[in-house]
């Protein structure tokens, strides 16, 4: 069965715009699939992925490798085994709960709600400038500008400029995009030096005058001895990649699907309590993060087929989210779904996203104050939405849409 599914489909550019499809014959016809000619697998099914999740010693999530489309269209592996490091998001037990308990703490507790009207008060303000347009780019306009904006300030990094900051998050989750050429991932790869440097300067002045925010917390763990600088400086880079994408990819395909249902904006308006909800279906069915990557220390199987040491493994998040074995009408939006958080967007298991709740509350907020000032948002008929193309984000690169004010 699985010799019918050609390998270059995973990276095949209509497949990256629309893998829905895909993913469904993945599901039914190789739950655990080894892509022809490479050592690496993925898993498509919400129970199998539940699983590898949870068999942290069998799939490992230190990053062993970078992917890059080869030249037969194939996903290649660029190794360095142990030389990048773990952190955080890469980090395997017992060194993530220690990454984990410096940093979460302060990422959920009084900064996330101190943030919540400066999310409120900044949507307001690019909302009341996108009105003045009429017609308008809704990423670079409000979706790119308010997590990025977000981040910085609940990290707490000082004298940033928000260009910058937003080109190095992209720079680093196009490294693992697994869309680029390997000549393009090594050039990309040699960009990600410079703020790797200033994060090391945030870091080293944090360490004199650690501040009562999140990089004062990484500083207070490096000034204790829990982090090592370059354990400190790989948490800050990952949060600021992982935080900028995943509300920007959530914001950017929430309001494609309103500008595409007018009977769903109207619901929302008359019933704003349900906007929460609806963000939840929105990262169900466009995961921001489509796969998390994993590597195998030793032979192990995984639904009933054997994976070598060695191996890489994607775990489908984007796939195990329109599982229709885990959800009713799984490429619907259902506001009444029983169990709305139940889906797999944020990861599973340990390495849960720590951001997640920064995503929720910035969605919600944003949401609200779009739906609240207009009277409707359509796609502007002239310049239809792109992709990135990436197997990792699912983000618009261009979403022009048309406001119309109250």
């Amino acid at each position: 069965m699985t010799q019918e599914l050609p390998g270059a489909l995973l990276l095949d550019p209509k497949v990256l715009d629309d893998p829905y499809p895909f993913y469904r014959e993945l599901r039914e016809k190789a739950p655990v699939w080894e892509i022809p000619g490479t050592e690496v697998f993925t898993v498509s099914t919400f129970e199998l992925l539940a699983e590898a999740a949870g068999r942290v010693e069998d799939f490992s999530s230190n990053m062993k490798c970078l992917l890059y489309r080869d030249e037969a269209g194939l996903p290649g592996r660029f190794t360095f085994g142990d030389a990048g490091g773990q952190a955080l998001a890469t980090a395997d037990p017992p060194l993530h709960a220690i990454h984990r308990n410096a940093v979460f703490p302060e990422l959920v507790a009084k900064r996330m709600e101190a943030l919540e009207p400066d999310i409120v008060d900044l949507a307001n303000e690019l909302v009341t400038q996108a009105l003045d347009s009429g017609t308008i780019e809704f990423m670079s306009a409000i979706g790119n500008t308010v997590p990025i904006t977000m981040i910085g300030r609940l990290v707490g990094f000082r004298d940033s400029n928000l260009d910058e900051l937003w080109s190095s998050a992209v720079n680093g989750t196009r490294l693992v995009g697994g869309t680029l050429s390997l000549d393009e991932l090594i050039e990309v790869a040699s960009n990600t030096a410079g703020i790797l440097a200033w994060i090391a300067d945030q870091l080293s002045a944090a360490l004199e005058d650690p501040s009562e925010d999140l990089l004062g917390a990484v500083a207070h763990a490096v000034n204790e001895g829990v982090l090592s600088d370059s354990e400190a400086i790989g948490i800050l880079t990952t949060l600021l990649s992982a935080g900028g994408e995943t509300t920007t990819s959530l914001l950017g395909n929430a309001v494609r699907m309103l500008a595409e249902r007018p009977e769903l904006q109207e619901q929302l308006r008359q019933n704003p309590e349900q906007i929460a909800t609806f963000a939840e279906e929105a990262l169900r069915l466009e995961s921001p993060f489509r796969y998390m990557m994993r590597s195998v220390p030793k032979d192990t199987m995984l639904g009933n087929v054997a994976i070598p040491a060695g191996a890489t493994v994607l775990l489908l998040w984007g796939a195990g989210n329109r599982d229709p074995n885990e959800f009713e009408r799984p490429d619907e939006i259902d506001l009444d779904r029983r169990l709305p958080r139940r889906h797999v967007a944020f990861g599973r298991g340990i390495h849960h996203c720590v951001g997640a709740p920064l995503a929720r509350v910035e969605a919600r907020n944003v949401l609200t104050v779009l739906l609240e000032r207009t009277d409707s948002i359509t796609l502007d008929p002239g310049h239809s939405p792109s992709w990135v193309s990436s197997l990792l984000v699912r983000r618009h690169e261009l979403l022009p849409v048309r406001l119309h004010t109250r």
